[in-house]
């Protein structure tokens, strides 16, 4: 009998349809040098108004709205309102990422979770990768304004040599081989870096450490998705968020890597994407 809550959603959906730029030529975007630099196709961020219940959908370090839109076009078309937001450096090239750091992407989020609470009355967290522990950031800091989480194969502290070596090398304007491409799925592309630049991975222990410190403190519901072979998030990461949150429900992927969303079991996610929404929300919105 849990149909009708997204079914509520498509009743009050805005006239305004997905504002899905995948179809339009490449964008401009600023950094924050001034630089003009061009935003890939497919990298756009995605917006589409529904109803009353929101979904932030985040993408990961490296990569780009691509990563995330069949998830949140998935999330759209069952009447959600979501927001999918490019953060900054991301989607455009490697060298533009070298000016941002994490800081700048929790911002992003924040202001994209601020204007998505501010239209509607639950709104619940998404995210793969980096995202995810945006997600978790964005719990901890926002307390009761999320109503709950789904997280793909998050990225909670340094379980790689790159990252575990970037904030040493982070002062050194160099990149190394990229970390994007880890699909099983035959023929299919995130789009993401082939290099990252260690300027930028350097800034990721600033949010991984306050968000693995206070993450016992989440208390909203929590549903993981893990690959369970993943070339990109390591083991240590799964060990941060058993240890805070061990009634966390942890769902295997036994069919995909670390870019789950867009691989073989990406139906999966979706479908129990929706279920863990219309799970947990609030019965006033069923109809």
């Amino acid at each position: 009998m849990l149909k009708p809550v997204i079914n509520a959603g498509l009743l009050l959906r805005s006239t305004h349809p997905a504002c899905d730029d995948s179809k339009m030529s490449a964008a401009s975007s600023a950094p924050a040098g001034g630089t003009s630099v061009t935003v890939q196709p497919g990298a756009e961020p995605f917006s589409a108004d529904g109803g009353p219940v929101g979904v932030l959908v985040l993408h990961g370090f490296t990569g780009s709205p691509r990563t995330v839109r069949p998830w949140a076009e998935h999330l759209a078309a069952a009447g959600l309102t979501v927001r999918a937001p490019r953060l900054p450096g991301h989607g455009t090239t490697w060298q533009d990422l070298a000016t941002t750091g994490s800081g700048d992407w929790y911002a992003a989020a924040e202001q994209a979770f601020t204007e998505l609470s501010g239209r509607c009355e639950q709104v619940f967290l998404a995210g793969i990768s980096m995202g995810a522990c945006l997600a978790f950031r964005l719990a901890e800091t926002q307390g009761a304004k999320v109503s709950g989480l789904v997280v793909v194969n998050p990225s909670l502290t340094p379980d790689t040599r790159l990252f575990v070596l970037a904030p040493v090398l982070k002062h050194v304007n160099v990149s190394v081989k990229g970390i994007a491409g880890d699909i099983k799925k035959p023929g299919v592309s995130e789009g993401g870096y082939q290099r990252v630049p260690l300027k930028a991975a350097g800034t990721l222990p600033a949010l991984w450490k306050p968000t693995a410190r206070h993450l016992a403190e989440v208390t909203q519901p929590v549903l993981v998705y893990r690959s369970t072979v993943d070339h990109v998030v390591g083991p240590p990461s799964m060990e941060v968020l058993k240890a805070a949150l061990p009634d966390a429900e942890v769902v295997p992927l036994p069919d995909s890597y670390h870019v789950a969303t867009l691989d073989n079991d990406a139906p999966a996610i979706f479908e129990g994407t929706l279920a863990f929404i219309k799970e947990h929300t609030a019965a006033e919105k069923r109809v």
